[in-house]
């Protein structure tokens, strides 16, 4: 074989050798593959450049980091945007609540304004009457605004309910004054009496109405929804039940109109009258205290006395206010409770709270005081002392 054969098969196995152009512009070099060198011999070789990556991969690179900054920017977008919705979301159920807040609020001090009116000692039925109406204005008004209020989709049921709990408010304080009214003059109190209840009834309902068929439902909404930190409003018309029975209704009525059966309305009242202690019970365990012994009372943060008074005589009493005092160095602790309306041969329980600073240790006198009523005799058994000692517990 010759040395052109050898050179042959020798160079058709090596890799085409190719030179970049260099910076002054020189033409690539490069040697056709099987062509023998002139001279029968090798020629000198020219050098290859170093193997460098392609010229696509870093254009690539940079397109898949644009790309991958590109699908951040649009998550935190979308996720800014979610919070956005959220927070908006929950502004407008906060919004709805406060209002309602505010709608409640009124007509719960409107309840309350009818119990003053109702219990109040000599009340004359043309001063009632007054009040009744402007009663009647005010709860209407609240009516309207709760109309006037735009609450969030899920909220619309239950919202609907609401003003209907406000209706029968009232609907019931135009119903009392028309029955006070149509009943001025009547010699039948019970039949008064059944009248007035009948449409106290509706106040009644509109508690009823309120907690069960609107806050209920819309604490649901709120956690299904997942709203937290906004508080359903609660409104209580009638604080004080035993006010639209029948057994409260035609006393009240009897006193109002001035019967016979009740007394005056002014002056001192006849007929037997009367209030008195029957118990104090510790809350919570339920010891009943002693007068005569020292009591050992556990304090906690819960703790509370149970003060139950009692009606003697044979007339509803109104407006008695019960005191608490323990007496203790240097300020001593006073809290006071007011029976809104007690019957007579009916016990009613106050219950005072909140003890967080009373000495432990000490033997100490609780003092329980009941407000004597109108044409009252006997006040002996209006007050009471009970030494107790504070403890820690186990």
């Amino acid at each position: 074989m010759s040395s052109r054969d050898t050179d042959f098969e020798f160079d058709f196995f090596e890799e085409p050798e190719t030179q970049e152009a260099s910076s002054r512009g020189d033409r690539t070099l490069r040697r056709p593959l099987g062509r023998p060198r002139g001279g029968g011999g090798r020629g000198p070789r020219i050098p290859r450049g170093p193997i460098r990556p392609s010229a696509g991969l870093t254009p690539l690179l940079r397109l898949l980091g644009l790309i991958a900054f590109a699908i951040l920017i649009v998550v935190l977008l979308l996720l800014w945007v979610q919070s956005c919705q959220e927070d908006a979301k929950r502004d407008s159920y906060s919004t709805y609540m406060t209002s309602m807040k505010a709608v409640g609020d009124d007509s719960q001090r409107v309840g309350r304004e009818l119990s003053d009116a109702l219990t109040t000692q000599g009340i004359k039925p043309a001063d009632l009457q007054k009040q009744l109406s402007n009663l009647v204005q005010q709860q209407e008004l609240g009516t309207d605004r709760a109309r006037k209020l735009d609450p969030p989709g899920p909220l619309l049921d239950s919202h609907e309910q609401a003003i209907e709990a406000l209706t029968f408010r009232g609907d019931g304080l135009a119903g009392l004054a028309e029955a006070f009214r149509r009943t001025q003059g009547s010699k039948d109190a019970a039949a008064a009496g059944a009248l007035l209840a009948s449409q106290a009834e509706r106040l009644l309902a509109s508690d009823v109405v309120w907690d069960d068929l609107f806050k209920e439902p819309a604490v649901s909404v709120l956690r299904q929804e997942e709203i937290s930190g906004v508080e359903v409003p609660d409104s209580n018309f009638i604080q004080t039940p035993d006010l639209a029975s029948t057994r409260s209704m035609v006393p009240i009525w009897e006193r109002i109109n001035g019967s016979a059966a009740s007394g005056s309305t002014t002056g001192t009242p006849s007929g037997l009258h009367g209030t008195n202690i029957e118990s104090v019970k510790v809350v919570p365990g339920g010891q009943t205290l002693s007068e005569s012994a020292e009591n050992t009372v556990e304090a906690s943060t819960d703790l509370a006395f149970a003060v139950a008074v009692a009606n003697g005589g044979d007339s509803q009493e109104v407006k008695i206010e019960v005191t608490l005092t323990i007496q203790q160095s240097p300020t001593p602790i006073v809290k006071k409770q007011t029976i809104d309306i007690i019957n007579p041969e009916e016990t009613k329980t106050v219950v005072f709270r909140d003890f967080p600073s009373v000495d432990f240790g000490e033997r100490r006198v609780m003092r329980i005081d009941v407000d004597p009523v109108p044409g009252e005799a006997k006040t002996d058994n209006n007050s009471a002392e009970y030494p107790v000692i504070f403890s820690l517990g186990a």
